[in-house]
């Protein structure tokens, strides 16, 4: 029988019940691939997050209850809270190795953990017809594209009253994500939907900040921003252009440690 510990983190928030769950499993060694995707099922959250140490680090990977996906924001800040807080890693960065976006580092600044990520650069594009009739909107003030849709909005409160037609957005070949400037206080706000991974609404979405920030720096004139997902959990982000990567910040709050038990 072998045992593999299980930690159930919530990411992008400093409270229980905030930010947006995931699960960590720390392995010695690779596990099959259909063995993950079927603990990532079970556990039925949007991203499990599984890791191995090697020489230079911890490689890291992530799957939805579907497939293993390229990027997750919150399933790597999510890991780093498991290993500098139940792990007692003695050092103040942790570097990943990962299969399709290169190295990432996560830095430890008191509660908060940064995320060093690719810059997607997204590109104006004409948007097809389904893409507005489900988010049931007729005016927005643009609408780019990179690995997901970004639908730019007027305001905060836009993206507050989207209530998107799920089932129909399960046509489109990409995810989709609603921004807006925020009001006062956070200088964007986004929303994020991916019905195709099994997950209605994402609650904080890191790596669509990897495309969020490169746009709203260059739209607002300054590379340091203060973002917040509008999501029914919510999560705050600090986030820092700095033209080929992008910073995003967070904290994490650890709700569940168990074992998994597997024949």
């Amino acid at each position: 029988m072998q045992q593999i510990d299980f930690y159930m983190i919530d990411a992008f928030s400093s409270a229980t019940f905030g930010g947006n769950p995931a699960a960590v499993c720390p392995l010695d060694q690779w596990l099959p691939d259909e063995l993950m995707q079927k603990m990532a099922k079970q556990h039925n959250l949007s991203e499990t997050a599984f890791f191995v140490a090697n020489d230079d680090g911890f490689e890291l990977r992530w799957f939805t209850t579907q497939s293993e996906i390229n990027l997750c924001g919150h399933a790597t800040l999510a890991t780093a809270h498991v290993i500098f807080e139940h792990l007692n890693y003695p050092h103040d960065t942790i570097h990943f190795t990962t299969r399709f976006v290169g190295p990432l580092t996560v830095t430890r600044d008191n509660s908060w953990l940064i995320l060093d990520f690719p810059a997607w650069l997204s590109e104006p594009v004409q948007p097809p017809v389904l893409l507005t009739e489900c988010l049931g909107i007729n005016d927005y003030e643009e609408v780019r594209a990179a690995r997901d849709y970004m639908v730019v909005l007027e305001n905060q409160q836009q993206v507050e009253a989207i209530c998107p037609d799920i089932h129909a957005m399960k046509q489109l070949e990409k995810m989709v994500c609603v921004t807006a400037p925020g009001d006062g206080k956070y200088d964007f706000v986004s929303r994020f939907f991916c019905p195709t991974d099994g997950v209605q609404e994402d609650p904080v979405t890191g790596s669509a900040h990897s495309m969020l920030i490169p746009y709203w720096a260059e739209k607002l004139g300054k590379t340091k921003l203060l973002a917040y997902q509008k999501s029914e959990r919510g999560g705050e982000l600090r986030c820092q252009f700095t033209y080929d990567r992008v910073l995003i910040g967070g904290e994490a709050k650890t709700y569940l440690v168990g074992k998994i038990w597997l024949e």
